[in-house]
C-alpha cells in the first residue's frame, strides 16, 4: 500500500551517528520534527539545528520548502541557519588569519542558501564585509572569498545596489583597474559591476567613469576566458544601460580601437570554443550596433534640408558626371529642371520631378538614402555600371536604382531585426559582422549588385519588381543562414545561389512537401500514422534520456548557471541537478534531484508557467515565452522550470513530457516529424505506381463466375 500524500520517507545523518530512517509528517511543525530527530541522538537546544539537505546546493529546510522533499531524500542535522550565522558574523571579524579566511570560505559557500542570507543580513552582516573592502588590509584568497560571498548575498536582493557607499564602489574598480591582481579577484569585481551598473543612473555613470573602455579592451585581450568573459558582459551591461547618444560615443570610440576586428580574430577564431555565454555578448553587442542605424531608418527625408537634397544631388551628379558639368547658362532654369527629372527617372526614382517624395516612407526612411551614397562613393565603377547599363535598356526591362534600394534597405533592416529589442537569450550572430567596420553598408554594396544580377536572370519588367526582390530576399537568407565568416565569402555564396538555383531549390522543396491527394493514398496515410506517431514518441523519450543542459535565468540579470535533466532508462524518473560550466553530458548518478514520472499532474507552457509570471517589468521577453515550460508535480504549488535553450528543444521535452503524462505530443515538430516520415513511407510504398495514376475509387469487383471447375485438378496430375 502507498504512503499517504503527506508523508516521505527519508533519511537523516549526523556526523559520527547511525543515520536515522524515518517518515516526514508534512503536516507536522517543522520544529517538531526536529525535536523528534534530536531527541533520537540524545541531543539537546533542539531550536539550535536544522535539517539540510546531504547533497547538492544542500538547501537548508524550512516551512516554505518542505514540500519539496521526495520519497528517499537524504538530509543531514546541521547548526541552524541563525546559529551558522552569527558564528560566521563573529569569525569573520576575527584577528586569527586562519579563522577568517575559513569563516569567509564557508561564507561564500553558504550565501547562496536564501534562509541563510537572510538570517546574516539582519545581523548587519554585509556592514562587516563591506569594512573588509574598503579597509583594503586583505588580499589574494581572503578577498575573493569576500567579493564571492557579496555576490551571493547580493543575488537574493535582499539589498538594494544603491546603498553600497562611493568607497566600496571605488575600491572594486581599483580591482578591475590594478594590473598586480589576481585574475579571480578581477573576475568578481567585474560581475559585481556588471550587476550594480543597470539598477540606477548614478552607478552607470559612476562605473562608466571610473572603469575606461581601454581598460575593458585590456581585459579581452587577456588570455584568461573568464576574465574575458566577465570584461565582455561588463561592456554590454554599459551599452545597454547608456543613452542612445552615450551609446553612439561608445560605438564609435570602440571602432576607433578595432574591437570588431580583435573579436574577429581572438575571440570568433580563437583555438577555444565559443561557450553560450560569450555568443550571447556577441549577439548583444552585434544587435547594439546595428540598432545605431534605427534613428535613421525612422526618419523621413526632409525636403526642405539643404544637407539631404544635397545628398540627393550627389547621387544624380556622380551618375551623369559629364552632363552635370555643362554651364548652368547653357540652358534655362525650366530646361535644366527637365534635364533633372530625366536624370533622377533615369536613377530610378518613381517621383522623378520631386524624388525627394520616395524617401519620405519610413522604414527605411534616410537609411535608404545614406546606402545609395555611400555605394556611389565607395564603388563609383559599380555605381556608374549599373545605373548607366539600366538606362540603355528598353524601359520596361530597365532595373529602377533607387526604388530597388529603398526595398532593399528594408530587406536587410527586417532581416537584421535593426529597431527591435535584444532577446535575453538569442546567440545567432553573424561571424563575418566582426570582419567588417561599415558592415550594413558594404552588405547593401554587395545585395545592390545581387538585385541587378538576379533581375537580369529573371528578365524581368517593371511589373516583376516585387517578384525580384522577393527572390534576393530569399537568396540573402539563404545565405547568411550558412554564417560566412566574411564578406567575400557570403559575396561569393550569394553570387552563385543564382536564379535557377533558386527555383531548384524551391522545386525541390515543393516535392518533399507535396502530398498526393487520390483517396486510397489519402486512406494509406491515416493507417500509417499510428505506426509513425509510437516512433516520434519513441524518440522524444530517448531524447529526454539522453537529457538537455538548461542556463538558469532571473528576471534581474543573464545568469551563468547552468543545470542539466535528463529522464531514467526506465522512464519512471526524473533526474536533475546543477553542473559546472563545460560539463556536456553528466552521468545520471551526479544529478541529485528527481521528480518520479508518477507524481508529475500537468505541463505548463509559455505565459501559464510561474517563472514568466514572476517578472514585474510588465515587458515580458518574447522569446524566454517561446522557449518556457514547467512540470507540476506533487502539489499544484510546486513546479520545476525550464527555459529550453532553443526552439527544437522545447518541441522534443514538451512532447516528451507529454507522452509521459499520457497525452497527445502537440509540438510543432511533431508535425514536421509526422510529414516528413508520412511522405518518405508513402514514396517508398509507391514506387512501384510511378507514373501510374491512382484512381480515386477502387475499380468494381466482378462478378463471382457461374461455376468453379476451371480449378485445376491435382488429384489426375498424381496419378
Amino acid at each position: 500500500m502507498p504512503p499517504p500524500k503527506d508523508v516521505v520517507k527519508i533519511a537523516i545523518q549526523m556526523v559520527g551517528a547511525i543515520p536515522q530512517l524515518i517518515e516526514l509528517q508534512q503536516t507536522k511543525p517543522l520544529a517538531s520534527v526536529l525535536k523528534d530527530v534530536c531527541d533520537a541522538w540524545s541531543l539537546p537546544n533542539a531550536e539550535h539545528y536544522a535539517l539540510q539537505y546531504a547533497d547538492g546546493r544542500q538547501t537548508y529546510i524550512t516551512e516554505s520548502n518542505r514540500r519539496d522533499i521526495k520519497n528517499g531524500s537524504i538530509l543531514r542535522l546541521t547548526t541552524s541557519p541563525d546559529q551558522e550565522a552569527e558564528r560566521l558574523y563573529i569569525g569573520i571579524q576575527s584577528k586569527n588569519v586562519d579563522v577568517k579566511t575559513d569563516s569567509l570560505k564557508k561564507l561564500a559557500s553558504l550565501s547562496q542558501d536564501i534562509t541563510f542570507a537572510q538570517e546574516f543580513i539582519s545581523r548587519n552582516g554585509l556592514k562587516q564585509i563591506y569594512s573588509i573592502v574598503e579597509e583594503g588590509n586583505d588580499a589574494g584568497e581572503m578577498l575573493a572569498h569576500t567579493l564571492k560571498a557579496f555576490t551571493e548575498l547580493m543575488e537574493h536582493d535582499f539589498v538594494s545596489w544603491e546603498n553600497l557607499s562611493t568607497v566600496f564602489i571605488k575600491k572594486i574598480v581599483s580591482y578591475v583597474n590594478m594590473n598586480a591582481v589576481d585574475a579571480s579577484i578581477q573576475q568578481l569585481s567585474l560581475s559585481i559591476l556588471e550587476n550594480m551598473v543597470p539598477t540606477s543612473r548614478l552607478l552607470f555613470e559612476l562605473v562608466k567613469k571610473e572603469v575606461t573602455l581601454d581598460r575593458l579592451l585590456t581585459h579581452l585581450q587577456a588570455t584568461n576566458a573568464q576574465l574575458q568573459l566577465k570584461a565582455m558582459a561588463l561592456l554590454i551591461a554599459l551599452l545597454l544601460s547608456a543613452t542612445d547618444a552615450e551609446r553612439r560615443d561608445m560605438m564609435d570610440y570602440l571602432r576607433e580601437k578595432n574591437i570588431r576586428q580583435f573579436i574577429h580574430k581572438n575571440i570568433i577564431h580563437s583555438s577555444e570554443p565559443l561557450g553560450d555565454e560569450m555568443a550571447h555578448y556577441l549577439y548583444v553587442l552585434q544587435s547594439v550596433s546595428l540598432n545605431l542605424c534605427e534613428h535613421r531608418m525612422k526618419m523621413s527625408m526632409d525636403p526642405y534640408s539643404q544637407e539631404q537634397r544635397d545628398l540627393l544631388q550627389s547621387l544624380r551628379q556622380a551618375a551623369f558626371e559629364s552632363e552635370s558639368e555643362v554651364p548652368a547658362g547653357t540652358f534655362s532654369t525650366e530646361r535644366r529642371r527637365s534635364l533633372c527629372a530625366k536624370e533622377f527617372r533615369k536613377l530610378g526614382f518613381m517621383n522623378n520631378s520631386n524624388p525627394a517624395e520616395d524617401l519620405r516612407r519610413a522604414p527605411p526612411g534616410l537609411l535608404a538614402l545614406d546606402n545609395m551614397v555611400y555605394f556611389s562613393r565607395n564603388t563609383p565603377n559599380a555605381y556608374s555600371r549599373f545605373v548607366l547599363e539600366n538606362s540603355s535598356r528598353e524601359d520596361k526591362h530597365e532595373c529602377p536604382f533607387a526604388r530597388s534600394s529603398i526595398q532593399l534597405t528594408l530587406i536587410l533592416c527586417e532581416i537584421l531585426h535593426i529597431g527591435e529589442p535584444c532577446s535575453e537569450t538569442a546567440q545567432a550572430f553573424y561571424p563575418m559582422f566582426f570582419g567588417q567596420d561599415h558592415f550594413f553598408e558594404e552588405l547593401f554594396c554587395i545585395c545592390i549588385q545581387l538585385v541587378n544580377k538576379t533581375w537580369k536572370e529573371m528578365r524581368a519588367t517593371q511589373e516583376d519588381f516585387d517578384k525580384v526582390m522577393q527572390v534576393v530576399r530569399e537568396q540573402i537568407t539563404r545565405t547568411l543562414s550558412l554564417k560566412p565568416t566574411s564578406l567575400e565569402l557570403f559575396k561569393t555564396r550569394v553570387n552563385a545561389l543564382n536564379y535557377s538555383e533558386i527555383l531548384k531549390l524551391r522545386q525541390t522543396e515543393r516535392l518533399h512537401q507535396e502530398e498526393t491527394l487520390a483517396v486510397p493514398v489519402l486512406e494509406l496515410r491515416e493507417k500509417l500514422k499510428p505506426e509513425l506517431l509510437a516512433l516520434i514518441r519513441q524518440q522524444r523519450l530517448l531524447h529526454l534520456c539522453e537529457g538537455t543542459l538548461f542556463r538558469k535565468i532571473s528576471s534581474r540579470r543573464r545568469q551563468d548557471k547552468l543545470w542539466y535533466c535528463r529522464l531514467s532508462p526506465n522512464h519512471k524518473v526524473l533526474h536533475y541537478g546543477d553542473v559546472e560550466e563545460g560539463v556536456q553530458s553528466p552521468p545520471i548518478e551526479s544529478l541529485t534531484e528527481k521528480i518520479p514520472v508518477a507524481d508529475m499532474k500537468m505541463l505548463l507552457v509559455g505565459k501559464e508557467c510561474p517563472h514568466t509570471k514572476e517578472k514585474s517589468s510588465g515587458k515580458q521577453n518574447k522569446d524566454v515565452l517561446e522557449l518556457a515550460f514547467s512540470i507540476v508535480h506533487d502539489v499544484e504549488e510546486y513546479c520545476l522550470n525550464f527555459i529550453a535553450p532553443t526552439r527544437y528543444e522545447f518541441c522534443l521535452w514538451t512532447d516528451g513530457l507529454n507522452v509521459l503524462l499520457g497525452k497527445e505530443m502537440t509540438s510543432e515538430r511533431t508535425q514536421t516529424d509526422l510529414d516528413v516520415l508520412l511522405s518518405m513511407e508513402l514514396k517508398l510504398r509507391l514506387l512501384d505506381l510511378e507514373n501510374i495514376s491512382i484512381p480515386d475509387d477502387p475499380p468494381p469487383i466482378p462478378k463471382p463466375p457461374s461455376n468453379l471447375n476451371f480449378c485445376y485438378d491435382f488429384s489426375h496430375a498424381e496419378q
